[in-house]
């Protein structure tokens, strides 16, 4: 049995709904609230579904049929401004998991996040040693938060102070794809643009404002949420492995190409507008990331990223443009 924190999630929510579709059986810990995020979860088969206030209840009662956690759940808003609440969420309740895997030798996979990497000074290699990690500067509170945990599970174990069984941190880049509704102003440029780029209607993106980037230039490593899964489903299956890992595809697209991927996909000739990118954004404004992938390559993850065409074709026509979206 997987417990899968933030599974009602865009990323959790796919990986429950994968492993569920191989009979193993999941259990998630989320918050629905108000609005539709429970569809994410509508299809699936579920062992249990736990709030978060009673999760650790629930793992004393059960946690003994539990074979793996996968730690998804998060606030991943990158706009968030209460500090505090950030780190209760994201790295006191991590740091409350991993012990507990420890103490009873489970394996623990968690979401880390591109956004350790901040303004790049440092690139984005994984590397994942102490004076690595100690480099980074993440540019808002939720970057932080992410770094501070990876810093802390690495110190972890270089103290031998107990570990999972497996454990792993996935730094995710610019993941897109279904599921991702409920995440308003936070959903992909794909999923943001679909309905005007079906109508036939302009798609406006972002100017530059830096000299040798053209408008639409700024680049991102897009990675298709279902190759994150394929690499969370390789893990679970891969126990030896551990470590903190890239995922992305290894590629940086522009937004130009983007919107013309999602055009094509839609049967439409390409229409591009450009507007000012405001100026509460400029000064952190990443124009070029990519996932460095060889230390995932080198542990023996050999399944290829979709291209970006392939990626928001698959997500447009098997999802965006059906009655019903959900996975």
């Amino acid at each position: 049995m997987i417990l899968v924190t933030g599974g009602a999630g865009f990323i959790g929510s796919n990986l429950a709904a994968a492993l569920a579709d191989r009979g193993v059986p999941v259990v998630i810990c989320d918050r629905l609230r108000s609005g539709f995020k429970w569809r994410n979860i509508s299809k699936l088969d579920l062992r249990d579904l736990v709030v978060p206030e009673q999760l650790g209840g629930w793992l004393k009662e059960h946690g003994g049929a539990i074979d793996a956690i996968v730690h998804m759940g998060a606030i991943s808003s990158t706009t968030e401004t209460d500090a505090d609440l950030i780190v209760e969420t994201n790295f006191r309740l991590s740091q409350m998991l991993w012990r507990w895997c420890a103490q009873h030798s489970k394996r623990f996979i968690y979401a880390s996040s591109a956004a350790t990497y901040g303004g790049a000074e440092a690139g984005f290699e994984d590397d994942w040693t102490m004076e690595a990690l100690a480099r980074l500067r993440p540019l808002n509170a939720y970057g932080w938060s992410k770094l501070l945990f990876d810093r802390w599970a690495v110190r972890e174990v270089a103290l031998a102070n107990g570990q999972p069984s497996q454990w792993a941190g996935l730094k995710f880049f610019n993941v897109y794809g279904p599921n991702e509704y409920h995440k308003g102003s936070m959903q992909s440029v794909v999923a943001q643009k679909f309905s005007a780029a079906a109508a036939g209607e302009p798609i406006t993106l972002f100017r530059s404002h830096r000299a040798g980037v053209s408008d639409g230039g700024q680049q991102r490593d897009f990675v298709y949420v279902g190759d994150c899964v394929e690499v969370m489903l390789w893990l679970l299956a891969n126990p030896k492995v551990s470590g903190i890992f890239n995922l992305g595809t290894g590629k940086a697209r522009s937004f130009a190409e983007l919107a013309t991927a999602l055009f094509s996909a839609v049967g439409k000739p390409p229409r591009l507008t450009y507007i000012d990118m405001p100026s509460a954004i400029r000064p952190n404004y990443q124009y070029f990331t990519q996932a460095s992938v060889d230390r995932l390559r080198a542990q023996g993850y050999t399944r290829p990223f979709m291209t970006l065409e392939d990626g928001v074709r698959d997500y447009v026509q098997r999802f965006l443009s059906q009655p019903d979206p959900y996975r």
